[in-house]
């Protein structure tokens, strides 16, 4: 079963990834450096006023004309359990609830027959019903509007094909638990009545708008994945129809108990590694491994520890900008901390969830059309830590192959903590941290290991090239070994958008030793519209905060994402909802805060002067964007080769038809690159090799500064 957190929206588009200029193979290596030489102002610590988040709230639109929205599971209530309430049908039927249930599940669809959306969506409904039976899942009607009389109920149902019963629960008891938005919503429960899915039936109608056909048919996804026991791509979205207004609270239905609430909370938001076989050095599947470590759950929730999400938080508290928004909600977090605070009641077992899978051997993206593994296993001592350990794996692809399914399959998860993997083309460095600023191709964390794309969109995979495992692991007191695969699956045409990623880097950064909050920036620029889709900072064990910011070419600055908390135990993987705009000439800042000092207990040294490195002991500053271009596919790979580079670096160092200047600023950056103050750069303190090759005209192995003025001041 795909852990809800992994990839679990499809929105307009999806997912994006490359590096450079966010398109030039080179924009940020070294020239978005933090350093005043080339006029590059330093950001202020930790600033109290942050520039306006453009994400911190959605975005203003009538909801009468908005299509459905993607919605976090904390947001929803999705993973919530259902209480066996009593109902009764309109043809007088006394039921509870989970006599409704099938084998698999129940499909609950709230209907009214005096509202328009309801009426068109009715056929769909029975659609979805006959989908329902054929997967193992019931069906229930709900009519929401007290004035529905029976017999519009009844012909509402004879005109349209529906089969299933219909209640009008006017106690009140359904509608609170299920608390609908709306006249269209429905919610796909599991067998054990926890809430899989709730939202849309699909795209089709709105209070103000019809298709002739929908273009997305999310309940329809939703029944099939429930029925085959796996959790629906997308969790929840809104539910464009006729308002509803929330449902007075009836009286207390059901104290908190472990298997009743707990057992959820603790099952959506922790077993993904905390479980037999998962990274925590614990288990907390049953009630016994709970109440044991209550102690250690209660602190680091309520220091937001866990669950790991460092985001910070939407400024209304309640609308997530993330589609993988892992923080617990209020409600959530409320009534666990009360259940650990007090006795802990056990409850009925029978109000338990269906247990979670796992796809322990199995792929989440589908079988792979090509998987790779390393050839010999990788050792992992028993204690201590352990640098990051690089391996290089070839494809032996012969002709540039697409994917559109990327999925990354630790061998003992226990000990992997992450996994970044990069595609290293044919002639490029094998130098061990050059692949890194160039944007990963796959990652594993706990909770996100596959990346899914939709129909159209694809990564490409270049011919003759090999693939660069970087793995941290997290030695747990027992020696093992470790074969890390990853699988693709590939596209069957190729797709209209190619799935990107850009890394923006400083190279440079100096964190002096024993600096407490020391802030280092890095810059990109965006020379063509695009959508940005995900974030991922990436800083070693210094790293104490983060923050990316769009610069629009009015000057306009925004908050992207901020991370106030850095943690490096955490490569935390930010996806949006709705892809971002970004229009052309705007610029992307990444700006991290570093501790050197010996208040810092992950510091392996105060005393030194920390710079860039692949190790956890040096240091980075690395904020990878995930990205598409709009547009047809020959235009993406036009703007990656050759042509703008000179323009984007010119304008980086602030030209602007001033050679003078860009001259200096040239000069200022060469005397930092030169270590050895010979006057000449070798591969060693240049080390990107096609920008190398590009600035050493004469082939003699080395770069001067006439050679790197004349490439830059001078054009192409």
């Amino acid at each position: 079963m795909k852990p809800i957190s992994n990839r679990q929206t499809k929105p307009t588009v999806t997912t994006v990834l490359t590096y450079g200029t966010l398109l030039l193979p080179l924009g940020i290596l070294l020239y978005s450096a933090s350093v005043s030489d080339v006029g590059i102002v330093r950001a202020e610590a930790h600033p109290e006023n942050l520039a306006k988040s453009a994400l911190s709230t959605p975005q203003e639109a009538s909801t009468l004309r908005s299509a459905p929205q993607i919605r976090s599971a904390s947001e929803a209530g999705v993973c919530r359990m259902v209480p066996n309430l009593a109902l009764t049908t309109i043809d007088g039927r006394a039921k509870p609830l989970h006599s409704f249930v099938g084998e698999k599940g129940l499909v609950v669809a709230m209907v009214s027959s005096t509202c328009p959306v309801s009426q068109k969506m009715a056929p769909a409904l029975a659609r979805a019903e006959q989908t329902a039976k054929a997967a193992g899942l019931g069906f229930l009607y709900v009519a929401v509007t007290p004035t529905d009389s029976v017999s519009e109920l009844q012909a509402m149902a004879k005109s349209s094909g529906w089969r299933g019963a219909i209640t009008k629960d006017t106690e009140g008891t359904l509608l609170h638990a299920l608390n609908p938005a709306s006249t269209t919503e429905v919610f796909v429960l599991d067998a054990a009545r926890t809430i899989i899915y709730r939202g849309a039936v699909s795209d089709q109608y709105g209070p103000t708008w019809a298709k002739d056909q929908p273009t997305k048919e999310y309940l329809t996804s939703a029944i099939r994945a429930v029925g085959r026991g796996e959790i629906p791509a997308v969790i929840a979205t809104t539910a464009p129809g006729c308002a509803l207004e929330k449902p007075s609270k009836p009286k207390e239905l059901n104290a908190v108990t472990y298997h009743n609430r707990i057992s959820r909370i603790v099952q959506e938001n922790c077993v993904e590694c905390h479980r037999s076989g998962g990274i925590a050095p614990f288990t907390l599947e049953n009630y016994d491994a709970v109440v044991a470590h209550a102690g250690m759950i209660r602190q680091v929730v309520q220091e937001g520890q866990m669950p790991p999400w460092f985001a910070e938080p939407a400024s209304d508290k309640t609308h997530s900008p993330w589609a993988n928004d892992r923080s617990l909600s209020p409600k959530d977090k409320s009534d666990l901390l009360q259940w650990l605070a007090g006795e802990k009641p056990k409850g009925d077992p029978a109000d338990a969830p269906a247990p979670k899978k796992f796809a322990e051997s199995g792929w989440n993206i589908g079988k792979p059309d090509a998987i790779f593994a390393f050839a010999k296993p990788v050792k992992v001592k028993a204690e201590g830590t352990m640098p990051y350990q690089i391996v290089d794996v070839p494809t032996n692809f012969t002709q540039d192959t697409w994917v559109d399914g990327i999925e990354v399959q630790p061998g003992d998860r226990s000990v992997v903590h992450h996994v970044l993997v990069f595609v290293r083309k044919p002639g490029e460095s094998a130098r061990g941290d050059m692949d890194e600023r160039g944007g990963f191709f796959g990652a594993y964390v706990p909770g996100f290991s596959t990346l899914d794309y939709p129909a159209g969109f694809a990564k490409k995979i270049p011919a003759g090239s090999v693939l660069r495992f970087q793995m941290h692991y997290t030695p747990n007191g027992k020696a093992t070994e470790d074969v890390t695969r990853i699988g693709f699956r590939i596209a069957k045409t190729p797709p209209k958008h190619e799935v990107k990623v850009a890394g923006i880097a400083n190279i440079l950064l100096r964190i002096p030793p024993g600096a407490e909050n020391h802030p280092e920036k890095a810059t990109i620029p965006v020379p063509a519209d695009v959508k940005v889709l995900a974030f991922l900072p990436h800083m070693h064990v210094r790293a104490k905060a983060a923050r990316y910011e769009l610069v629009t070419p009015d000057k306009k600055r925004t908050t992207l994402l901020n991370v106030p908390r850095y943690d490096f135990n955490w490569q935390l993987y930010y996806e949006l909802k709705e892809p971002l705009s970004v229009p052309k000439g705007s610029r992307i800042e990444f700006t991290g805060w570093f501790d050197n000092s010996a208040k810092n207990p992950a510091n392996p040294d105060p005393t030194k002067l920390v710079r860039w490195g692949p190790q956890t002991y040096d240091e980075m500053l690395l904020g990878y964007v995930e990205y598409y271009i709009p547009g047809p596919l020959e235009a993406e790979g036009g703007l990656q080769r050759g042509g703008r580079i000179g323009e984007a670096l010119r304008e980086r160092f602030g030209s602007r038809g001033n050679g003078s200047d860009s001259g200096q600023n040239i000069e200022n950056l060469f005397r930092r690159l030169d270590k050895n103050g010979d006057g000449r750069l070798s591969r060693d303190e240049l080390p990107r090799e096609s920008l190398f090759n590009q600035l050493d005209a004469n082939k003699d192995g080395f770069v001067t500064l006439e050679e790197a003025k004349k490439r830059f001041s001078g054009g192409r």
